[in-house]
């Protein structure tokens, strides 16, 4: 039983920065592929960023150049540098594990308990 755990999460102004981390338990991360969804009230969970096993990356379209996932298979752990935030990046973001690497929620066996990020004007 794969379990993750977010950390970094805070408030921030309007262009700052956040730094999100995910700590992978229970299985050795190098057999799945990671990514960071996120959640605002009303709306569903929307994929922002991918990692397969061998690095590559995928980004929704709303925070290319600004986000950047990262994976360390030796320390289990996955990151989100998050930098010019907008208010609209308000959300709780959600740390996700798949073992099936394709992009989408389909795809994820398991998940993190969430950690919040609200930016402000």
């Amino acid at each position: 039983q794969v379990h993750l755990k977010e950390s970094g999460g805070g408030s921030v102004q309007a262009g700052g920065s956040v730094r999100l981390s995910c700590t992978h338990s229970g299985a050795p991360m190098s057999d799945y592929c990671m990514s960071w969804f996120r959640r605002t009230p009303g709306k569903r969970r929307e994929e922002v960023a991918f990692i397969d096993r061998a690095g590559q990356t995928t980004y929704v379209d709303s925070v290319k150049g600004r986000f950047t996932i990262s994976r360390d298979n030796a320390e289990s752990s996955l990151a989100l540098q998050m930098n010019s935030l907008r208010p609209e990046d308000t959300a709780v973001y959600y740390c996700a594990a798949g073992r099936v690497c394709l992009f989408g929620e389909d795809y994820v066996n398991y998940w993190g308990q969430g950690t919040r990020v609200s930016v402000s004007a």
